[in-house]
C-alpha cells in the first residue's frame, strides 16, 4: 500500500527538483557565484530527501587516471590501477570500453580513461575518486631504492540523458586532432579525436575510442557534463567541510586515500575507512570488494 501522504510529498520534492534543475542550467545561472552555491546545495539536499541512489549512481561509471610526480614509476603505478578496475570489473560481468589513453614506451599511462558499463558501476566506485599511492623498490632504478608515486583517480557518472546538464557554445572551446585509432590502427588518420575545454571551469576532456568526429563529440559532451556535476558535488562537500583543496597539489601531496605497499613490507590500506588487507596481489587482481563496500557508507 503507497502512503498518500508520502507520494505527495514525494512529487513535491521532485518539482522543486525539476526547477532547480532548468535553473542550474540557464547561461547566467554562475554570475552570482554565491546564490549559485546555494541553489546546489538545495539541490542536493532535495536529492537525499528522496532517498535511495541518485539516478547516476545506478548507471555507468568514466574512470580518469592520472599520473602524479614520479615519472615512470608513477606512470607504471597508473597502468597497474586501470588493470585492477579492468580485473574487478571483468569479475562483476561488467565491460570495460577505452576512451583515451596517452601511453609511455614502458607501457605506463601519462593518463588513461575508460569507461565501465555495469549497472550500478558509478555508484559503486564513486568513492574511489582520490590520490592513491604506491610504495616499493623501482623497477625503473638501477640501485633498487624506494619509491613512493602518486596516481590520482577520477570517477565520473555517464549522462545518458544529455539535457540533464545545459552546456553553452559559448563556454566550449572546442578542437579536432589527428586520432590514433586503437593501437595506431587509423590508416586514414582523419581528425576524429575530440578534445573540448569547459571555459568557466576550465574542466577538459580528451575523447579518440570512437569512429566518427560526431560521435567522438557526443561522448566527449556526455563525459564533460559527468565531470561537472562531479566538482559541482566536491565543491559542496569541500564547503560543508570548510576547506578546499587545489587540484594541482592533490596528486602529489596530502589527501591520499589509499596505499598500496610492496616494500619493506606488503598492504593495502584505505585511509579513510581503516580497510586494509595483506594480499596485495589479490588487490591488484581486482578484489577490491571490501574497500568498495566499506566506501559506499562514506
Amino acid at each position: 500500500m503507497h502512503n498518500a501522504s508520502k507520494d505527495t510529498e514525494k512529487k513535491e520534492i521532485e518539482t522543486k527538483i525539476t526547477e532547480i534543475e532548468k535553473q542550474m542550467n540557464a547561461p547566467d545561472f554562475w554570475n552570482d557565484k554565491e546564490k549559485a552555491q546555494l541553489k546546489v546545495k538545495e539541490y542536493q539536499d532535495l536529492k537525499s530527501a528522496l532517498g535511495g541512489k541518485e539516478k547516476y549512481d545506478r548507471g555507468n561509471a568514466v574512470i580518469t587516471i592520472f599520473s602524479g610526480a614520479g615519472g615512470d614509476d608513477s606512470e607504471d603505478f597508473s597502468a597497474i590501477l586501470f588493470s585492477m578496475y579492468r580485473r574487478y570489473s571483468e569479475k562483476r560481468g561488467w565491460q570495460t570500453l577505452l576512451l583515451h589513453e596517452n601511453q609511455n614506451e614502458h607501457g605506463g599511462y601519462r593518463n588513461v580513461t575508460f569507461e565501465i558499463v555495469g549497472k550500478g558501476s558509478y555508484g559503486d566506485l564513486r568513492n574511489e575518486s582520490g590520490v592513491h599511492r604506491l610504495v616499493r623498490i623501482s623497477p625503473f632504478n638501477a640501485r633498487k631504492q624506494r619509491h613512493t608515486s602518486f596516481s590520482l583517480v577520477e570517477v565520473v557518472p555517464v549522462f545518458e540523458d544529455m539535457g540533464a546538464i545545459k552546456l553553452d557554445d559559448k563556454d566550449l572551446d572546442i578542437s579536432y586532432t589527428k586520432s590514433s585509432g586503437p593501437g595506431g590502427q587509423n590508416v586514414n588518420k582523419r581528425e576524429t579525436a575530440v578534445r573540448i575545454v569547459h571555459t568557466p571551469t576550465n574542466i577538459s576532456v580528451h575523447i579518440d575510442s570512437e569512429r566518427s568526429q560526431a560521435q567522438n563529440k557526443e561522448k566527449a559532451l556526455s563525459l564533460l557534463k559527468g565531470k561537472i556535476h562531479k566538482a559541482i558535488e566536491e565543491d559542496k562537500i569541500k564547503e560543508e567541510k570548510g576547506h578546499y583543496i587545489s587540484k594541482t597539489t592533490s596528486v602529489e601531496w596530502g589527501n591520499q586515500i589509499r596505499s598500496y605497499v610492496f616494500h619493506p613490507y606488503k598492504m593495502v590500506k584505505d585511509h579513510r575507512t581503516e580497510v586494509e588487507t595483506s594480499d596485495v596481489d589479490s588487490v591488484l587482481q581486482g578484489d577490491i570488494d571490501a574497500f568498495v563496500e566499506e566506501e559506499k557508507k562514506l
